[in-house]
């Protein structure tokens, strides 16, 4: 069975395999506080361009998602997101399990718009009855692998501080959201329009983790408190900052963004020729093709396993196609030879 259907099946790029080897029984202070994880701080500092920011690591991203907003808000406060956001859908209920609520806001092709923030900040605000927006919480690459670029992010941002909330972007996928080729968004550009943002690993190369970069120093105020709270201080802290050193090493997390993307691209060309259409027209490691259900069957007899993504309707479905940071050409040829069998 062929997978190509999630982006962290593999274990880890073969250079932080190769460090965690080599540092395996040295002696580190720990929580994070071990030259590693200071080191990988300031790589991250250097490749997004921000040197005052503060840089926390955490292992997961539902972890970072939940303290990073617990963190931020208040109590009567929530955070404003796509309808499709991750932690709306995706995360159990975790951000509700702090006491705050997700506001959901319909999305088109997974983004939310500045217009959108501010027509709920109004219906909301000063009513003391009503839970008060306090974050904004965008994904970068989105659920449906679309990208934000730098007109939308900048005004989602400076809406967002015209409105006194904070931005907060989860980077589960930014190396993917930074490789599209229809994007125009930089690493500093990151940094520079929100308050908040993650970097992941899991889903980048890393065996784990995810690292917390935090541009508003308001929301860096004892923000380990919070993280320890949460169960998110990693006693051996050095193994999330030898991986994410290992990362940005030569740039090596936006090189393997780019692989995955140009591998989604090839599958996505493949598709196109064939007249298959997209129910998303992402332009990331994730694809969204509409199949009949013929097709599918086809498809999953020929030993490939994609994601049931939903039924379009009685025929067809929305399957989702998702490339990572290691896979190889020799599957994404076998898929496209395939295509032109269906």
């Amino acid at each position: 069975m062929i997978r190509l259907n999630c982006d962290y099946l593999e274990g880890c790029h073969p250079s932080i395999l190769e460090k965690l080897n080599e540092t395996n029984l040295v002696q580190t202070p720990g929580y994070g506080t071990d030259d590693y994880c200071r080191e990988a701080a300031d790589a991250i500092r250097q490749a997004f361009s921000c040197p005052d920011s503060a840089v926390h690591f955490m292992v997961g991203g539902t972890q970072a998602n939940m303290t990073v907003i617990a963190a931020a808000l208040r109590p009567y406060e929530g955070v404003l997101c796509a309808d499709t956001g991750h932690i709306n859908v995706h995360e159990t209920g975790a951000i509700e399990s702090t006491g705050h609520k997700c506001l959901a806001l319909p999305n088109k092709e997974g983004r939310i718009s500045a217009s959108k923030v501010v027509v709920a900040t109004a219906t909301q605000a000063d009513d003391e009855h009503t839970v008060k927006p306090g974050m904004v919480y965008i994904s970068m690459s989105t659920e449906v692998g679309t990208v934000y670029d730098l007109s939308r992010l900048k005004d989602l941002y400076l809406t967002c501080r015209q409105l006194g909330l904070y931005l907060f972007i989860d980077g589960a996928r930014l190396g993917y959201g930074l490789a599209a080729p229809t994007g125009d968004l930089t690493p500093a550009d990151i940094a520079k329009y929100c308050d908040v943002f993650t970097v992941g690993g899991t889903k980048m190369g890393a065996l784990f983790g995810e690292a917390i970069v935090i541009n508003n120093p308001e929301l860096n105020v004892r923000f380990r408190y919070m993280m320890k709270q949460k169960g998110g201080m990693l006693a051996k802290g050095r193994l999330l900052g030898i991986q994410f050193s290992a990362l940005m090493k030569d740039g090596l997390y936006f090189e393997l963004g780019k692989k995955a993307v140009a591998q989604a691209m090839r599958i996505r060309t493949a598709l196109m020729e064939k007249g298959i259409a997209f129910h998303v027209d992402s332009p990331t490691n994730q694809l969204f093709p509409i199949f009949t259900d013929d097709q599918w069957e086809t498809i999953e007899e020929k030993g490939f396993k994609l994601e049931f993504n939903g039924r379009l309707d009685e025929e067809h479905v929305v399957l989702r196609v998702c490339t990572s940071w290691c896979t190889p050409d020799a599957y994404v040829d076998q898929f496209i030879a395939m295509l032109k069998e269906l």
